[in-house]
Parts: C-alpha cells; sequence; structure tokens
C-alpha cells in the first residue's frame, strides 16, 4: 500500500492580524501550521500504513520554510517527504498550485505506484477546496470529497467505499482506487507524534524538487503567474460588528410588557404595525409554574 498525502503549510489564523491602512494581512511575526484538515489526511494515511503495510508518502508546494510542516507530518507517521520548490511557482493560484502537484504525483507514482491520496477537505487560508479536485481531474482519478469515514477499503480488490458529507445528511459512494480522497476533521482524531517519530523528524531532510525535478519547462504556462487566471482585484477587512444594547422589560404586568416589546421592536423595524393585541394575564399557579 503507498499512500501519497498533499498538505499545505498556512498562517495560524488565530494569529492573524489587518494592516488597517494597505487591508493586507500582516505575516510578520505571524506563526505558520499544517493546514487542520491535512492533519487529518496525514493520521488515516498512516492508519491505512498500520492495518496494510507499505509507506507514506507527503507532498506540498512552497517555500522552503514548507520543510517545518514536512517534519510534523514524519513526526506523525510519514515516511518520505517531497517538498515542490522553484521560484517559478510563486504567485500560483489554486489551478497552477494543482498543476505542480500532478507533476510531483506523477513522478512519484512512476517510481512506486499509489494506490490512494489523500489531502484536506480545504485550506485554512484560501478555503477553497478546489486543488484535490484540479489534482484528481488532471489524474484522471476518482474524487471523493468531503469524506467522514472510510467504511471498507481493499488494495487487492482495489475499491474503496466511503461516507461523504453532503447537504441534508450523509452520502455513501463506492469507488476504484487509485482514487483521490479529501479529509474532514470527523474522519478521525490525529495523534501525538512519539518521541523517536520527533528525533527522527528533527534530522529529516526532504526531497526537494524544483522545475526541472518534475519535468517541467521554464517557459511553460501553467506555473506561477502565469498559469494562475484568478485575480484578487480587492481586498478589505471587514467592518467592526457593532453591538446592540439590551433592554430590560419588567414582565409583571403583560399587558404593559407586550406594549413595551411592541414598541422597542418597532423602534428596530421588526414590525410592521406598533399595534399591540390585548394580552391575558395567566396566573402562575394555572400555568404551572412562575411566569
Amino acid at each position: 500500500m503507498h499512500a501519497v498525502v498533499s498538505i499545505k503549510q498556512v498562517p495560524d489564523t488565530s494569529e492573524v492580524r489587518i494592516d488597517p491602512r494597505t487591508n493586507t494581512m500582516i505575516r510578520s511575526g505571524v506563526p505558520s501550521i499544517v493546514n487542520p484538515e491535512d492533519v487529518h489526511a496525514v493520521e488515516e494515511a498512516v492508519r491505512l500504513k498500520e492495518r496494510f503495510g507499505g509507506k507514506v508518502t507527503v507532498v506540498t508546494m512552497g517555500p522552503t520554510q514548507a520543510i517545518n510542516a514536512l517534519r510534523e507530518a514524519v513526526s506523525l507517521g510519514a515516511d518520505v517527504a517531497i517538498l515542490c520548490a522553484d521560484r517559478g511557482f510563486a504567485g500560483a493560484d489554486t489551478l497552477a498550485t494543482s498543476y505542480v502537484i500532478w507533476k510531483a504525483i506523477q513522478r512519484v507514482d512512476r517510481e512506486d505506484p499509489v494506490d490512494i491520496m489523500l489531502c484536506g477537505r480545504q485550506a485554512l487560508d484560501g478555503d477553497t477546496g478546489q486543488v484535490p479536485p484540479g489534482v484528481a481531474t488532471r489524474l484522471g482519478w476518482p474524487q471523493l470529497t468531503s469524506v467522514l469515514k472510510i467504511d471498507e477499503i481493499d488494495f487487492e480488490e482495489r475499491f474503496v467505499r466511503v461516507h461523504r458529507l453532503v447537504e441534508g445528511g450523509r452520502e455513501i459512494v463506492r469507488s476504484t482506487l487509485p482514487a483521490v480522497i479529501t479529509c474532514t476533521r470527523e474522519l478521525n482524531a490525529p495523534r501525538y507524534a512519539t518521541f523517536p517519530n520527533m528525533v527522527r523528524a528533527a534530522r529529516f531532510q526532504p526531497q526537494i524538487w524544483d522545475k526541472a525535478a518534475l519535468g517541467i519547462a521554464d517557459d511553460d504556462p501553467n506555473i506561477g503567474l502565469r498559469g494562475s487566471p484568478t485575480i484578487v482585484s480587492k481586498v478589505w477587512a471587514p467592518a467592526p460588528r457593532q453591538r446592540s444594547g439590551t433592554t430590560n422589560i419588567d414582565g409583571s404586568d403583560p399587558d404593559r410588557a407586550a406594549a413595551e416589546l411592541a414598541e422597542v421592536l418597532s423602534g428596530l423595524g421588526l414590525t410592521r404595525s406598533t399595534h399591540v393585541s390585548p394580552v391575558t394575564a395567566v396566573p402562575a399557579s394555572a400555568a404551572g409554574g412562575e411566569l
């Protein structure tokens, strides 16, 4: 069994700040983390390795600092880590990113055939969920998105059955292998890194593949800014949410309380009329408790 996991290093959104002058995110001093849903993908791949044997290969695209994300995946049980890094990849949107990851998976598959690819459902920063389907489309593999549970998998019979999160419920789907699966947080509970794996990860040096290693020409129009049709024309910070005040109404007199409530709602524009229907007070004893 050979599982490949595509991960991404993203800014820790709990530390994100917006520059009020430029309306752009302040990246200086903001720590980076492995995209949370990608951690669940790594965990599921490691569980498959423990169950069936084989190995787990982790792939990412980014600057050299993304080596830290790959080392974290190794500390969780991954065996091989590959960083796709080249100045020509800079400025890539989801389409150009899926192209580079596709090239990397193609090379991995040539060297050691891939049985399954796992990814997080979507990245914390872009929040599009477009890269895994883009890779699956380029590979020509089935894509199973928003997976809550891998119900059954057989690498000899070459099939997998999963539960997918869909609007209003879940869908049970069976697919042939190899396939691309995007993982939700409900799929599993990631483990803590063991001390031996942490030591191994600290010393681990991932493979670094540039354009030449991936068989990509210098003038390839599918990478970087040239291969990115998405344009961010404007960025702005959301206006601070205004907190509304609280109005306390004495409920000892139901008629007066109803009239006061209607007046408040009318002032907020939440009623069509200020007319209040008569309210009959019900004694607390008859209502079965205090009003």
